[in-house]
């Protein structure tokens, strides 16, 4: 199975779980190796320095002409690796040894075919990611089933390919016959052709659907503001109760109707925000809208367009279509009615929508599907660039993770701190990813791995623009438009 030549052996220190070796021409970070002869074990290589055999004799001697010389010196330079190992690769499965290598055992390279069997897969129980960024020639796909079931966090600077990668696991998954919510916070996915083409959905609800807590925070009363609260739910209930006329007419009317019966203040600042609510989502709330689930379409990739909105009202968007898809799920598995689709949620902005420090409804929610959705078949999808501001609650519950390149420590810790299955070694290689490169780790695959995400290449918002392009376009048009004007001109003179 392994290669005749021996990429380099095993050197002491290491343990059953971590494999220390030297080699004179070393894997790359995210290559694996198999340790031993025979079956051998597989590990996956996290680190990989340099060391000098003369430098190490001499150690603290740095003067720069002695250093010059001693690096002509031919076979003086070796390289020391750290391998986590992932088991021994037996009967479709793998197992963990028992016992840590001896120190002098051989490491060879691992063989293609081996880490396609353990890669690999066909849909549609399972998708294709991308490949091994160390090995192109052998691909990596994810299990579905787990993936809807365990939930996701995509995580990455901006630029490094976050969106690339939900289009890619969207398109598939609808391509299979999956359906998928796009929760798009600035457009991206609007004119995109993910699945064969997007349903786009406008972020209008129906205010006769709206929940107590949707609209508190609408309306901005704050959790303190206990006489608020009392006006509103009253006036709440009785608007619910009346069925004549649009429902934030007859909201503010109820209002009204507790002059003399509630704290006037309260009462005053009530009417005022509910005259501020029509005004400033008079476009969204609408009483002639069916209610957003019955807008969504099994089997195809849709897209809740966010991007005219503010934060206040995409964080009562986003709760509302998490609830009601919850709903929908647990009355279709209870009853056989609601929502006939599981289905899996990508929430883009996570960090807006469920920041660790203050309480939000979108956190809530998230937080509700990822502990009940994998029962009705809800997965949720978690996106962001500041992994440190999301809520460390829920992005623990997101047992896979597509880690792409994330360059600020503190940014790489709180992953870490957060996913016991990215070790140290592996986090440190998030700052020297390549674009579209990341590291896969959870459920949906077999062992943590760096992938090279494939290329999406239908069309797909988010890109950075050509500002340069567009610029030059400018400056063409006001070149054009000042020798029209100046032809204008001359022929006026001459006429």
């Amino acid at each position: 199975m392994a290669s005749r030549e021996p990429l380099g052996y095993v050197i002491d220190n290491s343990t059953p779980t971590r494999v220390r070796f030297v080699a004179t021409d070393p894997p790359p970070p995210g290559d694996f190796v198999l340790v031993g002869e025979g079956e051998g074990v597989l590990a996956l290589v996290e680190a990989v320095g340099t060391r000098s055999v003369s430098m190490s004799a001499l150690s603290g001697v740095y003067e720069p002409s002695i250093v010059a010389r001693l690096s002509r010196m031919s076979n003086d330079v070796f390289f020391e690796c750290v391998a986590e190992v992932v088991g021994v690769y037996r009967d479709g499965a793998l197992v963990l040894p028992r016992r840590p290598p001896l120190p002098g055992e051989p490491v060879y390279r691992a063989p293609d075919e081996l880490l396609s069997e353990i890669f690999g897969g066909s849909e549609p129980y399972k998708v294709r990611l991308g490949v091994l960024a160390a090995r192109p020639t052998v691909p990596v796909y994810i299990d579905v089933n787990k993936l809807v079931t365990r939930h996701l966090a995509i995580l990455a600077v901006t630029g490094a390919g976050k969106s690339n990668t939900v289009a890619v696991i969207a398109d598939r998954l609808v391509r299979i016959g999956g359906t998928v919510v796009i929760l798009d916070f600035h457009g991206e996915y609007v004119g995109s052709d993910i699945g064969g083409g997007v349903n786009v959905v406008e972020p209008l609800l129906n205010p006769r659907s709206l929940s107590l807590s949707e609209l508190l925070v609408l309306l901005g009363i704050e959790p303190h503001y206990y006489h608020q609260e009392r006006v509103l739910r009253r006036a709440y209930e009785r608007a619910i109760a009346d069925p004549s006329g649009p429902f934030l007419e007859r909201l503010l009317k109820a209002v009204e109707s507790l002059r003399g019966k509630e704290e006037p203040r309260a009462v005053a600042a009530v009417a005022n925000k509910v005259e501020a609510l029509v005004e400033k989502y008079g476009d969204v709330l609408r009483d002639d809208v069916p209610d957003v689930i019955s807008r969504l379409r099994p089997g195809r990739a849709n897209v809740i367009d966010l991007g005219r909105l503010d934060e206040d009202a995409a964080d009562v968007v986003v709760s509302h279509v998490l609830r009601r898809l919850l709903a929908e799920r647990k009355r279709r598995v209870m009853t056989g009615h609601g929502f006939p689709s599981p289905v899996m949620v990508f929430v883009e902005e996570a960090h807006i929508l469920a920041p660790r420090d203050r309480s939000t409804l979108s956190k809530y929610w998230m937080a509700r599907v990822a502990r009940e959705g994998r029962k009705f078949g809800v997965g949720l999808a978690i996106v962001s660039q500041r992994p440190k501001v999301i809520d460390q609650d829920i992005l623990s519950q997101m047992n896979s993770k597509i880690v792409l390149r994330i360059v600020e420590p503190s940014d790489q810790r709180y992953v870490r701190e957060a996913s016991e299955l990215l070790s140290e070694e592996l986090a440190q290689n998030l700052s020297a990813l390549n674009t579209g490169e990341a590291v896969v780790l959870g459920p949906i695959v077999p062992v943590p791995v760096i992938v090279r995400v494939d290329k999406y290449w239908g069309r797909k918002g988010g890109a950075d623009p050509d500002v340069v392009s567009e610029w030059l376009s400018m400056r063409e048009e006001r070149a054009r438009a000042a020798e029209a004007v100046a032809e204008l001109a001359e022929l006026a003179r001459s006429g």
